[in-house]
Parts: structure tokens; sequence; C-alpha cells
């Protein structure tokens, strides 16, 4: 893998990734999870190439928290190809910065793009206002609305329901289940609901992910996760056992009309 500013500018971050045996599916493709797992990599290489590591962060008692993303997939690259990748920050606002990502294939075409919403948590565990020293090292991107959110109703009674509980190897170094982790299990829920068209809707190019990151899940937590069809895609409603507080809400689009989706 290699990495450095893009023409020498600060503003944006472009390694390539080498789809690697175990992050591809039965299908020999990158599994959805792992275009998460690169875009979380990016902002971590970006700020790092700048001098913000996770020591700078330690000392002033700051770290970024993942609270809302947006991904679509367009082509997932094969196992064993070459993914071209790129991050720069699309604004800042207060206490949250969004990131863009963007991933081609070898032959140039486009294998999906992801927004990524990070909060800046101080030592306390409350958001805390984004110092300037970052708009002045990434960019300010352009004005932005406020955090992505996804608002669900209650689930129906049809819903399926999946018990979950964060194993230690699904952990990251903050201690809590990797935001990449939601969408492997937002997936095993669909798959697991019995509807014969499960599979087709995780696997259907293009697709579309709406995801909302409300609680960390912490070391051995149990959840219990609701999901069911909603139109042209399915929504899903992760939260701890026995009716507890919401942890992750999501929505896959997997219908025809994403020619928005598509331009972005």
């Amino acid at each position: 893998m290699t990495s450095g500013p893009v023409s020498g500018l600060s503003s944006s971050w472009d390694p390539s990734y080498r789809i690697r045996f175990d992050e591809a599916g039965p299908d020999g493709r990158l599994r959805t999870s792992g275009f998460m797992r690169y875009a979380q990599d990016l902002a971590w290489q970006h700020s790092t190439g700048l001098g913000f590591g996770r020591s700078w962060y330690a000392e002033r008692g700051l770290t970024w928290l993942v609270r809302a993303a947006e991904l679509v997939i367009l082509d997932p690259p094969e196992m064993g190809t070459t993914l071209a990748a790129r991050t720069s920050i699309a604004g800042i606002r207060r206490v949250f910065a969004r990131r863009h990502g963007e991933f081609w294939l070898a032959d140039g075409g486009r294998a999906g793009w992801v927004d990524t919403d990070w909060v800046l948590i101080d030592a306390r565990g409350g958001p805390t206002r984004i110092p300037p020293i970052f708009a002045e090292a990434f960019g300010e991107g352009a004005p932005l609305p406020s955090i992505g959110r996804v608002t669900l109703p209650d689930a129906p009674a049809a819903a399926a329901q999946l018990q979950l509980r964060v194993r230690p190897h699904e952990l990251d170094p903050y201690d809590h289940a990797n935001n990449a982790i939601y969408l492997d299990w937002l997936e095993e829920a669909i798959l697991a609901s019995g509807e014969t068209d499960a599979r087709s809707a995780i696997e259907r190019r293009p697709r579309r992910y709406r995801m909302e990151f409300a609680l960390a899940a912490e070391a051995g937590a149990e959840l219990e996760s609701e999901v069911w069809r909603d139109g042209d895609g399915w929504s899903c409603r992760l939260r701890s056992a026995g009716a507890g507080p919401d942890r992750f809400r999501a929505r896959l689009d997997a219908g025809e009309d994403m020619e928005e989706a598509q331009a972005r």
C-alpha cells in the first residue's frame, strides 16, 4: 500500500489497496464493510500524514468518532485487484467534520463513494469544538447542513429479529465495536430474515446505505436487531438487549432509482 499527499497538497490523500483474500465474500468481491474499513483507514492516514497521529490526540484528550455515514456501492472490486482511493474534507461545522471518500477500479471505473461524519470528542466523552488548526491543515471544505441522521418508524410486528453480541475480534483501538462491523451485522440480519430476495438486496449494484451510529457498543454488549422490508429497500434498528437504547439505525436502498447516488 502506498500513500501521500495529492500533488503535494494537504487537502486530499490518495492511497491504493490490494483486495486481500480475507476481505472478499463468496462472490469474490470486496465485502460492503470493506469500504467502511478503507474509509476509516484513509482518514487516519491523512491525519497522521499531516502530523495528527494517535499520540497528538492522546496528549490533548481528543478523539474522533464516526456518527453517521452514507455509502454507495457501484462496482465492488474483485479479490487480488487494486483499488485506488482518495479522501478529503467535505466540510467542517462546529464539532463535526464530513469526509468524502472515492474509490476507483483499475480500469478507471468508480467502485463507490462514502461520506462520513466524524465528531470530535474531548476527555469527558462529550463533543467539543474543532480547533481552527484543522481547517488550516486540511481545508474547510463547503458549508455543511446538520450531521447525518436516520429516522425510522417503529418496527412492524413482522420485523425479523436477531440476537448479537460484541465479540473481542470486533473491537477497534477505542475498545468498542468498529463502525464497519455494524454493516456486517446489518447484512447478516437481512440474510437471516429468510426473505427470498434478501441476498439479491445486499448484492445489487448500485445500492446505498445510510447509517447513524447512535451509541457505541462495548465489548460483550448484548444486542438485538430488527430488520424489515421498507419500500424498495430495508430498514434496520440495533439496540441494547431488553428494549434498551438504540445503538445503530440504518436504511439500505436497493431500488432501481439510483441515478442521484451514482452522480455524486
